[in-house]
């Protein structure tokens, strides 16, 4: 089956880098499982609330800067946190990138933090 995103993951995507808004299109053509764009652009005050509910730790998100997105999975309709359900989508993401040459990062594959919502293109690869 192929998966499209939808107009509310569309519109999440604006203000995401060019590059890694092609990776989110690219990884919904070719995964499978079905996902949404939860957060692409965030605002400091958006992230200065994530930080402080302990949702996030830093804020030096690469979010703030459009070089990040979070992306869940959708099952029966609806976004599902189990973790079986993201790996489906890190191998879409990471396949995208690596066949459109944009080095990127898996949150899902961090030791201290694991997040696996969130891909962001490298800070080497990207850097502000």
């Amino acid at each position: 089956m192929t998966y499209a995103l939808g107009a509310a993951s569309q519109a999440k995507l604006v203000g995401v880098h060019p590059h890694l808004a092609k990776v989110v299109r690219r990884a919904i053509q070719i995964t499978k499982q079905d996902f949404t764009v939860t957060e692409g652009l965030r605002t400091k005050a958006r992230q200065t609330y994530l930080v402080q509910t302990g949702k996030s730790k830093t804020m030096n998100s690469r979010h703030i800067t459009g070089h990040a997105v979070d992306l869940a999975p959708v099952v029966g309709g609806k976004i599902s946190w189990d973790w079986d359900h993201f790996w489906p989508i890190v191998t879409a993401m990471e396949a995208a990138a690596k066949e459109l040459g944009v080095p990127l990062e898996s949150g899902a594959r961090w030791k201290s933090f694991p997040d696996g919502p969130h891909f962001q293109l490298t800070w080497a690869g990207y850097p502000k």
